[in-house]
C-alpha cells in the first residue's frame, strides 16, 4: 500500500507569534502539507505557507498542488499572497474552498482580503495558472482518480470545513477549526475521523479554559483524545495552539496526552508523519 505523508509548517491559532518562549512548536499559522499519489495537496493558507512555498521552489521549482482552505478567516490565508509558486508561470494552482454560511466562496474571500485598502496588490498579479473551485460542506471531493476527499461542516462561526483525505486504504483527518459541545460528540467529527491513521484536530484550549471561551469556535486536547478514542484514531495531533500557549505549556500537554493515548502529540512545525 502507498503511504500517506505529512509535514507542518503552520500550527499556531488565531495569529502568527514571534516569541521565542513559542519558537520550538512553531509561531506559524495553519498550513499542513500531505503527499500520497504522487501528487502535492495542502491544507490552509496561514503564514505556515510561506515557507513551505520556499521549500517547494527549492525542491523542484514550478509546483502542481491543490490547497484546500477550512474557512476564510485571515489567518487560515493571509499565507495566500506570499506563496511564491503562485509568481511562476510554470506553476498549477487549485484553490478549494466552501461556501460559507454568508455564501462567500473561495475566489470572492480571497479578493477581499487582497484589495485596497488591506493590501496593494489583487490575485490578478499571480503568473501560475490558478483555479478557484468552491464547494458545499457535505461534498465528496475527488481531486486526483487516486485520491478521495471527503468534507464535512464545523462548528465555527461563519463556517468552516473538515477534511477527510483518503487514498489505498489510508485515511487523514484534517478538523479545524471547530468547537465542540460538552457531551455530544459531533457527528461530522466522528465521520471524519473514524479509523483515521492521523487525525489533526482542534486543541485550541484546555477544558479548563473553554468555558470561558464557548462561542469562540473551538475545542480542546482532551476533546481530541475522547474523540480519538471514539473513532478509533491511530495518532491525534494536538494543533491550533493559542498563543498563549508557549512551548513550556506544550509540553506539559504532550506528556499529558501521552500518558492517555499512546499515539497522540503536540504538533510542531518541522514535524513529519507518515501513515
Amino acid at each position: 500500500m502507498s503511504a500517506i505523508s505529512v509535514r507542518f509548517w503552520g500550527v499556531r491559532g488565531s495569529i502568527a507569534c514571534a516569541e521565542r518562549n513559542l519558537a520550538r512548536y512553531g509561531g506559524n499559522t495553519s498550513c499542513v502539507e500531505a503527499r500520497c499519489a504522487d501528487r502535492l495537496f495542502i491544507f490552509d493558507a496561514g503564514t505556515g505557507l510561506r515557507p513551505l512555498g520556499r521549500s517547494l521552489i527549492a525542491q523542484a521549482g514550478d509546483v502542481d498542488a491543490d490547497i484546500f482552505l477550512s474557512h476564510y478567516h485571515l489567518d487560515h490565508i493571509c499565507g495566500l499572497p506570499f506563496f511564491a509558486p503562485l509568481y511562476r508561470p510554470g506553476s498549477r494552482v487549485r484553490i478549494w474552498g466552501a461556501i460559507n454560511s454568508s455564501g462567500h466562496d473561495v475566489e470572492a474571500s480571497l479578493r477581499t482580503m487582497m484589495a485596497d485598502p488591506l493590501f496593494p496588490l489583487s490575485p490578478d498579479v499571480f503568473k501560475a495558472k490558478l483555479e478557484f473551485r468552491a464547494f458545499r460542506a457535505g461534498d465528496v471531493l475527488q481531486p486526483h482518480p487516486a485520491v478521495t476527499l471527503r468534507t464535512a461542516a464545523l462548528n465555527h462561526p461563519g463556517g468552516a470545513a473538515g477534511y477527510r483525505l483518503e487514498h489505498d486504504n489510508r485515511a487523514v483527518a484534517y478538523i479545524t477549526d471547530t468547537e465542540h459541545r460538552p457531551g455530544e460528540p459531533d457527528g461530522n467529527v466522528l465521520a471524519l475521523a473514524t479509523g483515521a491513521g492521523l487525525m489533526i484536530y482542534d486543541s485550541n484550549y484546555t477544558d479548563d479554559e473553554f468555558p470561558a471561551r464557548v462561542g469562540w469556535g473551538h475545542s480542546t486536547w482532551q476533546e481530541s483524545l475522547r474523540i480519538a478514542e471514539t473513532a478509533g484514531v491511530k495518532r491525534p495531533a494536538l494543533f491550533h495552539h493559542d498563543p498563549e500557549h508557549d512551548d513550556e505549556f506544550l509540553d506539559r500537554v504532550d506528556a499529558q496526552a501521552k500518558a492517555r493515548h499512546a499515539g497522540a502529540f503536540v504538533a510542531a512545525e518541522g514535524t513529519t508523519v507518515v501513515t
